[in-house]
């Protein structure tokens, strides 16, 4: 549930079934309420980077995207303004977690914050975080 400014799980994910990059990578919203969400992404050989790591564009994808659908829980349509994004470890495992939050929620922006782990026989390993203001769309 959403309060009513927010973007309805169900139009979230439409959207992402119909966004190239997030249909790619394999994106999938786990759980959605007001203020909170959490996506994965398989980590497939071919999002990995010479080492074998979860590649940094891709963390950061996921890292972005928790942060832009948090926003959306509360604000509706938006897009990100700008982020930090501070990559702890690498991404090793079988999917990628981010879990994205609200910090903070005005009529014309929502700064957010999100924490992605790598996930290798069912154990989480805390692998990057990041700090994001996210501007609420207006057509």
């Amino acid at each position: 549930m959403t309060e009513k400014n927010g973007m309805p799980r169900e139009v979230l994910e439409q959207i992402i079934e119909v966004t190239p990059y997030a249909k790619s990578v394999g994106a999938k919203l786990i759980d959605y309420k007001e203020g909170e969400v959490s996506l994965e992404v398989p980590l497939k050989k071919e999002l990995t980077q010479h080492h074998g790591f979860a590649h940094g564009a891709v963390v950061s994808f996921v890292a972005d995207s928790a942060n832009a659908w948090a926003a959306a829980s509360v604000a509706g349509d938006v897009v990100t303004s700008e982020y930090k994004l501070n990559l702890l470890a690498p991404g090793v495992g079988d999917k990628l977690i981010g879990r994205g939050y609200v910090l903070k929620s005005s009529a014309r922006q929502v700064v957010t914050r999100a924490d992605v782990f790598a996930v290798k026989d069912g154990q989480e390993k805390f692998i990057a975080t990041s700090l994001a203001t996210i501007a609420v769309f207006k057509a």
